[in-house]
């Protein structure tokens, strides 16, 4: 690869920049083939229609998220779920948006909230996944078997 480019997360913006390369290169494809299918003038209406209907079912949804994380922090819960699911609901906003009909069934599905909240819990479940090989931190009981000395005290600044 591009030696000369070392930066720490350089493969995953490799990655997210082939993804993208690759869903911009999918959508075309898509739009060429239903419009040759179809015709192009039903191509677009259809791309219309269907970004004005996600965006409705979007605000509509989003209204209810919004309503449901208020009621989670009046009853004093934690209402991080309802707030990705918020976060969600953005981003599937934004893909009905994009014109294209991978990014708008893809939108669409984010509107199943069984399957919103699905997508989400696995997402975390992978990114908060800790490695088995990594030895935890020690605590204060493990003083004896590291060598280390965990020292308590006080200072005072002097002027």
């Amino acid at each position: 690869m591009l030696r000369f480019l070392n930066f720490p997360g350089l493969p995953y913006f490799m990655i997210f920049l082939l993804f993208v390369l690759g869903a911009v290169w999918a959508e075309i494809w898509l739009l060429i083939q239903v419009g040759g299918l179809i015709g192009a003038g039903w191509t677009l209406l259809l791309l219309l229609a269907s970004a004005v209907f996600g965006v409705r079912l979007v605000r509509a949804q989003g209204l209810v998220t919004a309503t449901r994380v208020q009621a989670m922090l009046a009853q004093g819960q934690s209402p991080a779920l309802g707030m990705l699911e918020g976060l969600a609901l953005l981003v599937a906003g934004f893909l009905f948006i994009v014109p294209g009909f991978i990014s708008d069934i893809v939108g669409f599905v984010l509107l199943i909230p069984p399957l919103r909240r699905g997508l989400i819990r696995g997402f975390f479940r992978r990114a908060l996944h800790i490695n088995p090989t990594v030895a935890p931190a020690p605590t204060h009981n493990d003083n004896h078997r590291t060598g280390h000395v965990t020292l308590d005290g006080e200072s005072r600044r002097v002027d």
